[in-house]
């Protein structure tokens, strides 16, 4: 066979197969999504509450509750000396009353972390995980509150069958940023730290996240700015739909990579240039 008839044979071959080429389903960059609770409940009522239990001081409230909140998670962590979520969640709590002098009465406690125990769903949550689910990717949870709270959340907001698994860093003792309770992922999920995406809903849990070794997005609802920890996540978005929107872009751009080497035969055999050797020979077979 002379050599313009194996350049025809093989344009027609690669022509042939380009449209099932395209038609292959796009592969994605990573094998799994792993997701903080904050990402999809939303504990925005807590102001509201605090504001109808203690008029004046709401906004001050929620933020030294927040903060110490996560000061104890780190400090037990570090100190090894565990407490669940809620148990930190109702010291924390009691502790940032007392700091702002204000009297903690039993039935205010308990509306305050009925929000915690009741957990509201943000109002992207549902269509965009549908989303990541149809991509086929699995999808988990990976969060510091316990596995009670997240599996009633998730039945309270209708999310039942949209995650494959519910990882609650309580199964270690240990709260993130620790190295052990991001190790949860790969450990459970079965796939490298380098093929699941993880979702945080603050800029500390992504650079904890992308210390561990995972590629990281970061849902930054309150627009606030990045953390000076060395690390900055690989995406970042204000909401879940731009989360969904990255994912997509991603799939994308792999799926064209894999793609070009395959197209670039066929367009080095389309190359005028590439035939001018066998000008004036015969295509015939």
């Amino acid at each position: 066979m002379n050599i313009a008839r194996r350049r025809l044979l093989a344009l027609t071959v690669s022509a042939l197969s380009a449209p099932r080429l395209l038609a292959q389903p796009k592969a994605p960059r990573w094998h799994a999504v792993a997701i903080d609770g904050l990402v999809v409940f939303d504990t925005r009522r807590v102001q509201k509450v605090a504001e109808e239990r203690f008029p004046g001081f709401g906004a001050a409230l929620a933020t030294a509750w927040r903060s110490r909140q996560f000061e104890y998670q780190w400090l037990r962590t570090t100190g090894e000396r565990y407490a669940d979520f809620l148990s930190v969640t109702n010291d924390s709590l009691e502790f940032a009353a007392r700091s702002l002098g204000l009297e903690l009465s039993a039935d205010a406690r308990a509306a305050l972390m009925d929000v915690y125990v009741a957990l509201d769903v943000w109002p992207d949550a549902k269509p965009a995980l549908h989303a990541l689910r149809e991509s086929g990717m699995q999808l988990a949870f990976l969060s510091n509150m316990t596995a009670a709270m997240l599996n009633d959340g998730i039945a309270r907001a209708g999310l039942g069958g949209l995650f494959d698994y519910v990882l609650s860093t309580d199964a270690v003792q240990a709260f993130k940023p620790a190295p052990r309770a991001y190790a949860l992922g790969p450990s459970v999920l079965r796939v490298p730290k380098e093929s699941i995406l993880f979702v945080a809903s603050a800029g500390w849990d992504a650079a904890g996240a992308s210390w561990f070794g995972y590629p990281t997005y970061w849902v930054n609802r309150n627009a606030a700015p990045h953390e000076s920890l060395g690390k900055r996540p690989d995406g970042a978005g204000p909401d879940l739909s731009s989360l969904v929107q990255y994912v997509r872009e991603h799939v994308t751009q792999d799926s064209a990579r894999l793609l070009a080497p395959e197209l670039g035969v066929a367009a080095s055999l389309l190359d005028p240039a590439s035939l001018g050797a066998e000008r004036g020979r015969s295509l015939m077979f």
